[in-house]
């Protein structure tokens, strides 16, 4: 009962903060739609927004090899450097 009533409690306070929470725009680009796809079946898509300022190519292709073998995500795949959004 009592971990109802936290999960409840829970909830009420998170479901707002998400009901406020700004649609992410990502910059024009080839490859826009492969990003968008691909990437927010994992996570939002400001992870890109909020990461995207430090890594070089290199970085980002070490962070979607990772993504890939480690945490096991299917729909994402190296892109070659002439269609990546940056």
């Amino acid at each position: 009962m009592r971990a109802m009533i936290i999960a409840l409690a829970a909830a009420a306070i998170a479901l707002p903060a998400a009901a406020e929470e700004k649609p992410v725009e990502l910059k024009k680009g080839p490859g826009l739609d492969k990003v968008e796809g691909n990437c927010s079946g994992c996570h939002s898509l400001d992870y890109i927004v909020m990461n995207s300022p430090f890594p070089n190519a290199a970085l980002w292709d070490a962070e979607v090899t990772k993504m890939i073998k480690a945490f096991g995500a299917r729909s994402a795949t190296p892109t070659p450097r002439s269609s990546r959004i940056t």
